[in-house]
């Protein structure tokens, strides 16, 4: 049993870490939200992940990212998995550097019952959480996370596959970047949601 799962067991019951161990969960996006999310669901006793992101790591990442400057140059995935694997050893992890579209997504996730939403660019955003939410997926998705001092963040659920977290309103530009506070918050709210969603699954 790994170091991380020994100090799990202070906190979760043992139904509750299975239940968290047996879902698979996806995160469409190794960036701001995408790294934090699934640092912060390893570290929750998730065991199951699949992360497809395209892009490599860049100096202007490292303020938010789960990266360091080492890994500036390197695929995120592969950054992503290192610094999961050395959290977990145990972790069922699965990478795919290859660029997400509504056509591919879900042939993506299709193993994942649960798909985070990670994306920067807003067409391609709507355009994935339509197509899983088609498949029956749950998706958890984020909206407005610009800036510092903006909006406070909310936690929307629409229907019941659908979960979106942001201010909705703080888009990412010149006036209001991507800065740690709110990104990590916005990414952190996003595990809590699959968090939530998997343990009140089992009750």
């Amino acid at each position: 049993m790994s170091v991380l799962s020994q100090g799990l067991q202070r906190y979760w019951k043992p139904e509750a870490l299975a239940a968290l161990a047996s879902v698979k969960v996806g995160i469409a996006g190794a960036g701001g939200l995408g790294s934090n999310v699934a640092m912060l669901l390893a570290r929750s006793g998730l065991r199951r992940l699949l992360v497809v992101d395209h892009d490599s790591v860049e100096p202007s990442n490292l303020n938010r990212q789960c990266y360091w400057p080492e890994d500036v140059g390197k695929p995120k995935v592969e950054a992503l998995r290192a610094r999961l694997l050395a959290l977990e050893p145990e972790l069922a992890l699965d990478v795919s550097r290859e660029q997400i579209t509504a056509a591919s997504a879900g042939v993506l996730f299709r193993d994942c019952a649960i798909v985070v939403e990670a994306l920067d660019e807003a067409g391609i955003k709507a355009a994935l959480c339509s197509a899983l939410l088609a498949e029956g997926t749950y998706v958890v998705a984020a909206s407005g996370i610009g800036g510092c001092g903006m909006a406070p963040m909310q936690v929307r659920r629409m229907g019941e596959s659908f979960v979106c977290v942001g201010d909705f309103v703080s888009a990412v530009n010149e006036d209001t970047p991507p800065l740690g506070p709110r990104v990590v918050q916005a990414a952190a709210l996003q595990a809590d949601a699959v968090l939530s969603r998997i343990l009140q699954s089992q009750q």
